[in-house]
């Protein structure tokens, strides 16, 4: 469902405000701290903005199901409050999708894109499915499954501390706004704006 209300997200900015924008956009059950250990190297360079999708972190949770176009409003959202009209934008997973909405949505704004391990289309099956096991037993029913794909196997026994830190945050996730993003990604078709932009 999308809907032409926007969120006002939580957000940080940090960094010389004469740099250029970057916007950091993070993954589906994370929030603004998964790019703590990249924020002192990047802050050198530039004006660093990063913020929690709708439903996640210390962003309001709204009733879902979202779109990508929610989440992309939102981001434009903030950036016109915060009087940014050009930025660089790096987004992972669920981030990498809204990047590229923006792209196609917004291009004069869009200096560089970054996309990280994202599609332009996911398989819908598996988010509905989330979706939905979500819905009826909460963010628990799928911590395991999702933080043993965002690391090796011997990764959480060489770093517990990361490990635990990345279980916590995927925990701490809203049902709702986790379910929701879910539905956002699988409802999302954007190989239009893929084939425009190449």
């Amino acid at each position: 469902m999308t809907t032409e209300s926007t969120v006002e997200v939580h957000h940080l900015l940090e960094g010389p405000e004469d740099a250029p924008v970057l916007v950091l956009s993070n993954s589906l059950g994370t929030t603004l701290a998964m790019w703590d250990a990249q924020v002192p190297a990047l802050r050198e360079r530039f004006h660093l903005l990063r913020y929690d999708h709708r439903g996640h972190g210390g962003s309001h949770v709204p009733p879902g199901p979202y779109s990508i176009d929610d989440l992309g409003r939102d981001v434009l959202a903030l950036l016109d409050r915060l009087g940014v009209n050009r930025f660089c934008f790096c987004g992972l997973s669920i981030g990498g999708m809204v990047g590229i909405w923006l792209a196609g949505e917004a291009p004069e704004r869009v200096e560089r894109l970054v996309l990280c391990c994202t599609l332009a289309r996911f398989a819908p099956d598996t988010f509905d499915s989330r979706a939905r096991k979500v819905r009826a037993n909460g963010v628990d029913a799928i911590v395991d499954a999702v933080v043993n794909r965002w690391f090796t196997p011997s990764f959480p026994e060489g770093c517990p501390e990361v490990a635990e830190w990345a279980w916590r945050m995927l925990r701490e996730t809203p049902a709702e706004g986790y379910a929701g993003c879910c539905e956002a990604v699988r409802d999302a078709d954007l190989t239009r704006i893929i084939h425009q932009r190449s």
